[in-house]
């Protein structure tokens, strides 16, 4: 499809009225945009997770539901026009309380799933009416009729095929005379049930439909000018980047960067879709373009930061001049669905980082993968640890990397380097409470003015 675009709203961006008509008049501004995939409004998911916990008593539920009644009506209070969203939000959380009252009884990660749909649910119903108000001819499209999962309830799989015939069938028709406006995150398993994306889900989704649509834009609208060369939290000289290209951002993505899950640059790449991430607040500050070419590679794009990171260590006498140690340590891994990020080794000693986002250190490399570990060697675990991974072009065949990146931060003491299997990342771990003062550090090195 020539000039189309895909936008998606994350949960601030729709978090009230006035966000909403913020973002309407970025639609009504450029009727590119023919798809747009909203987030739940802000604050209302964190209501729905503890909604779709075990025994959660119901004078909680009772409070909960009224609470995002509450947000959702302040959104209403504001339209102007006829509409019946009233008793359409009353009618979705009597839905809502119903199924909340049977995951208090006897708890299903399905039922947790078909609880976190109706946020989405929700916001995409309120929006469109505010596209309406403004002008925009707009219907809201229940995605589930083509967002199609498997049933790994909470980390549901897309059916990509399927994904892509019911769209074009279902879908791409509507929006030849209408702005579609439908959810992120959520989808439908082969049984009919309600299924959610994860972690990034909602931008994973827009990214997937912007495939299935053939689209030549995705934008992803968020609470900041786009993509910085470092969290700006961490020191104010961070500065947007006007442009990076598929692979820099994949690498900011993996390695801590949060304006970007890694699963949303996925079908961007595969169909070669720009990526645009900008500020539904000030859309005219623009905002960071991703591409498959860009016009500059300089050596240091970014620095991103990964917290809770845990470092298990492997030594054994055994691995000297010896076969498939590795495979035994990495089968015990699997076993336990544990993902290894980087990796070092000497001869008789091999050191593994796992990324511990939630910071609960008991559930990642329990007593259980330990015993494994210990029949075949000798095991130490370091928690609290932060990988700072220094981001660019060519880093491999850039002379003087070491002193440049490690002079300045001599003071800290670092875990562990990785170097050389990416040209785009150099990343190393350092202990926990160092982590901002090593980034800012850093920061003030490789990107002064």
């Amino acid at each position: 499809m020539s000039n189309f675009t895909v936008a998606k709203f994350g949960g601030t961006s729709v978090a009230n009225h006035q966000a909403m008509e913020r973002c309407a008049t970025i639609i009504k501004n450029d009727l590119a945009n023919r798809v747009v995939v909203v987030s739940a409004s802000a604050g209302v998911t964190n209501h729905l997770v503890r909604l779709g916990q075990e025994s959660v008593p119901a004078a909680e539920r009772n409070e909960i539901i009224a609470s995002i009644r509450e947000i959702q009506l302040n959104i209403i209070e504001a339209f102007t026009g006829d509409h019946n969203l009233g008793d359409f939000v009353d009618e979705k959380l009597s839905q809502l309380g119903e199924i909340a009252e049977i995951q208090a009884q006897q708890h299903s990660v399905k039922n947790a799933d078909e609880i976190l749909s109706f946020g989405e649910q929700l916001s995409s119903a309120l929006f469109t009416q505010v596209l309406n108000e403004l002008g925009v001819n707009a219907k809201c499209f229940d995605i589930r009729q083509v967002m199609k999962t498997n049933s790994l309830y909470g980390q549901a799989v897309v059916d990509i095929e399927a994904l892509k015939t019911k769209a074009i069938e279902h879908l791409a028709p509507l929006t030849k005379d209408s702005v579609i406006v439908t959810q992120g995150f959520i989808g439908q398993d082969g049984l009919g049930h309600t299924t959610t994306l994860g972690r990034g889900g909602s931008d994973y989704s827009a990214a997937l439909i912007a495939e299935a649509l053939d689209a030549t834009n995705l934008s992803i609208w968020t609470d900041v000018v786009g993509i910085f060369t470092t969290d700006p939290r961490i020191t104010d000289q961070a500065r947007a980047i006007p442009e990076i290209s598929f692979g820099e951002a994949a690498e900011m993505a993996t390695f801590g960067a949060k304006i970007l899950h890694p699963a949303t640059l996925i079908p961007a790449m595969r169909q070669n879709i720009p990526v645009f991430v900008g500020s539904s607040k000030e859309p005219e500050q623009g905002g960071t373009f991703i591409q498959q070419s860009v016009s500059s590679s300089p050596t240091y794009r970014s620095i991103a930061l990964r917290r809770e990171q845990t470092l298990v260590t492997v030594k054994s006498p055994a691995m000297l001049h010896a076969s498939g140690f590795l495979a035994k340590v990495f089968a015990i891994l699997a076993k336990h669905e544990l993902s290894v990020d980087l990796i070092t080794t000497s001869e008789i000693s091999v050191a593994l980082t796992f990324d511990n986002p939630t910071g609960s250190t008991q559930s990642l490399i329990n007593n259980s993968v330990l015993a494994e570990l210990e029949q075949l060697c000798e095991v130490s675990v370091e928690h609290g640890l932060s990988l700072v991974a220094v981001i660019g072009n060519n880093l491999h065949a850039t002379k003087g990397l070491g002193s440049s990146v490690f002079d300045k931060i001599n003071d800290f003491n670092i875990r562990m380097i990785c170097h050389g299997a990416s040209s785009n990342n150099l990343c190393f771990l350092i202990p926990g409470q160092d982590a901002n003062t090593v980034v800012e550090q850093l920061h003030d090195t490789l990107f002064a003015a």
